[in-house]
């Protein structure tokens, strides 16, 4: 890679000090919510006298990113203070916590629709849902989609140099350091955002993900959870894709990112476990699906709170609702979810095909208008928002890549839900239930100093 012209040094950061290595002190802080003031003691007294407060961390500017001197936008009331925002209703039925706002950061280049696409489900998150906004891409063309939308001051833009394409894989990360998904995971690793958004790439996406957040203790493998649209409740299957040959051992680390998921982002208490296979019967399926039902079966290893394992799930199950969490190696499971995708599909267009067919068939659809309608917004795939990353030191929502507007705000509520509800944390006390709360041990933290105006803020990785 060419030589690049040097960035401007964020506050608390000298020279010499690269921003992908661990800090030498004590000075951490958690992931990056709106409202909650940062930075360490000794940038703030590198930086003289005490500024007001909010004056050094933009994140406190107002809701257009930009001194409050208008009137406010939705989810913030007159005084400045945050509000409830206006029709929030969580993607996942997480029920948010009061006045916690994180900040998600958008890949604004990932996906066949991107830019625009992308840049207009954002900006609809954070204004129907109050939820804090970073767009991550090259700052001119970023900045010139916002100024035909009208919002070219009121989401803060992080420049990158460089994008991954949607037909690059896993060895991108390495040709590209300086992507614009690299940049959203290391806002994330840095504290400076709660979670990522990204329409792009999955292969590249995950092996960026994996070389810029750290993997949780005791999660070898991320893995890749979806919600199926079972009834009465939701299914998570994980792994989706991120792991295609896992040993048998990582099954067991996978259910419990499933259970710690379905507990997060469903709601389920005591979510039930079961093993994707070719029969219910314990002896069913190959060498792999064998030992993994044997190790489900078991004691968790190395302390991990137990499972509540069910047995084996045959493919014609995946859709019945009876299991909360279905694992399988990412192979099976990512053909397993087109299956399901092309499946829901055909389905759909026979039915519209035949409620339309003839004059009385649409007098019977007129009739039955509630329950299609209920039916069509369970199988709509853009009110799930996407895949999540789970084994990782932050929090990752990968989108479809053919995702619309609509489908990246449903993505950018999800990543809301999970930092709201700490899903990285309730991992780590799965997988080690002794070992005590440590939010944000994975990221290096530092302060940003405030852009100026028309400035973009500008991060070295």
């Amino acid at each position: 890679m060419g030589p690049t012209t040097p960035a401007p040094l964020p506050e608390g950061h000298t020279k010499d000090e690269p921003l992908s290595t661990p800090s030498d002190g004590p000075e951490r802080r958690a992931p990056a919510r709106d409202g909650q003031g940062g930075g360490t003691r000794r940038a703030a007294d590198a930086a003289g006298p005490a500024e007001p407060a909010g004056a050094r961390d933009y994140y406190r500017t107002s809701e257009t990113g930009s001194p409050a001197d208008g009137p406010p936008r939705p989810g913030r009331s007159a005084s400045g203070a945050p509000g409830p925002p206006t029709g929030v209703r969580p993607a996942t039925g997480v029920r948010p916590a009061t006045g916690v706002r994180p900040v998600i950061a958008v890949d604004a280049m990932g996906g066949d629709h991107a830019p625009g696409e992308i840049i207009a489900g954002a900006l609809a998150a954070q204004r129907e849902h109050g939820i804090r906004v970073l767009l991550t891409g090259p700052a001119a063309r970023l900045r010139q989609v916002l100024g035909g939308m009208g919002a070219v001051h009121e989401i803060q833009v992080v420049p990158a140099e460089d994008n991954l394409a949607m037909d690059e894989g896993a060895l991108a990360s390495l040709r590209r350091p300086r992507s614009s998904v690299a940049v959203a995971c290391q806002l994330v690793r840095r504290g400076e955002a709660a979670a990522v958004v990204s329409a792009g790439s999955t292969g590249g996406i995950v092996a960026t993900a994996r070389l810029r957040l750290r993997s949780l203790p005791g999660v070898p493998r991320p893995g890749l959870a979806v919600v199926l649209p079972t009834r009465p409740g939701r299914t998570v299957l994980i792994d989706a894709g991120a792991t295609a040959d896992p040993k048998p051992e990582m099954l067991v680390q996978f259910g419990q990112l499933g259970v710690a998921y379905a507990q997060t982002a469903l709601g389920v208490a005591a979510p039930r476990v079961g093993l994707l296979t070719i029969g219910t019967e314990p002896g069913k399926g190959n060498k792999f699906t064998r030992r993994a039902h044997e190790l489900l079966a078991g004691d968790p290893p190395h302390g991990a709170l137990p499972l509540s394992f069910a047995g084996n799930v045959e493919g014609g199950d995946l859709l019945a609702g009876e299991l909360d969490v279905i694992v399988t190696d990412g192979f099976t499971g990512n053909v397993a979810l087109k299956t399901l995708e092309g499946s829901i599909r055909f389905a759909t267009a026979e039915l519209r095909s035949a409620v339309t067919a003839t004059r009385t068939a649409r007098v019977g659809a007129f009739l039955q208008r509630r329950g299609l309608r209920e039916l069509a917004s369970r199988l709509d795939a853009e009110s799930y928002g996407g895949a999540v990353l789970l084994g990782l030191g932050g929090t990752v929502v990968i989108a479809h890549g053919a995702s619309t507007a609509r489908a990246v705000t449903s993505a950018c509520r999800l990543a809301a839900d999970l930092a709201r509800g700490d899903i990285t944390e309730k991992i780590t006390q799965r997988m080690s239930p002794g070992r005590a709360p440590s939010r944000g041990a994975h990221f290096l933290r530092r302060p940003l100093a405030r852009p100026g105006p028309g400035q973009s803020l500008r991060l070295r990785l």
